[in-house]
């Protein structure tokens, strides 16, 4: 599978916050988000074919005992169930950062599924093409629903607008059974001001709603940079 990057740093973002982790960032995404904070692994994919052996073997070079499977999206690739294998055989936990619209039969610790909202279609002036298939495939729920119902998850939901939130409340409404302990809003941008500025009006109404505010602490932490 092409891989973009593999690296060692800090999650950033939800249950999961402040542990050490490995990233492994498959390259190649069957949606096209506006916002996409690595384009390097979807608009503009790039990396080197690896196999899982070699992938394995990076990954235990680093010592670390928690491992997440990213993207761009890293459920397209078959490639994923042996990776996935090999880590859980090596006794690391596995997080595997999902839009949420494809299954696959796996071993995973946590299941973070990103689903997409409406504010994350790309120009259909600019990206027609895209654009159509993004609107086609962005919202699986029946996918998402299995994913649930089969691994430890969180929810994670981009909010840019104020707009957004009554999207997302519509979306759990789907899922009735969800735990809403486990469904993280996070302010769009990747600059810290932004985030801020977005959080000001987006935590107060998490709370309302029994819902977790996701901070992006990576960005405070390290500012917009690969490999963090």
């Amino acid at each position: 599978m092409r891989i973009a990057e593999i690296y060692r740093s800090i999650q950033g973002e939800g249950l999961l916050t402040g542990v050490p982790s490995t990233f492994v960032r498959a390259s190649g995404c069957n949606l096209r988000c506006w916002f996409c904070d690595t384009p390097h692994a979807s608009w503009n994919p790039e990396g080197e074919d690896l196999s899982v052996a070699e992938i394995l073997g990076r990954i235990e070079l680093l010592h670390v005992d928690h491992v997440v499977l990213t993207g761009g999206e890293p459920m397209l690739f078959a490639e994923m169930i042996p990776l996935c294998e090999g880590i859980r055989h090596s006794g690391r936990h596995i997080t595997i950062e999902t839009a949420g619209t494809l299954h696959l039969p796996l071993p995973c610790d946590l299941m973070s599924i990103s689903p997409k909202l409406s504010n994350s279609a790309p120009n259909p002036d600019e990206h027609p093409r895209w654009h159509r298939r993004h609107e086609q495939t962005r919202d699986q729920i029946d996918v998402v629903r299995r994913l649930l119902d089969e691994f430890p998850y969180q929810l994670k939901f981009v909010i840019d607008r104020q707009p957004d939130c009554d999207e997302v409340l519509a979306y759990l409404d789907r899922l009735p059974q969800l735990d809403r302990s486990r469904v993280f809003v996070m302010p769009q941008g990747i600059e810290q001001q932004q985030l801020e500025t977005i959080g000001v009006w987006l935590q107060p109404w998490a709370e309302e709603h029994q819902l977790q505010l996701c901070q992006r602490k990576q960005i405070e932490w390290f500012g917009f940079a690969r490999g963090t």
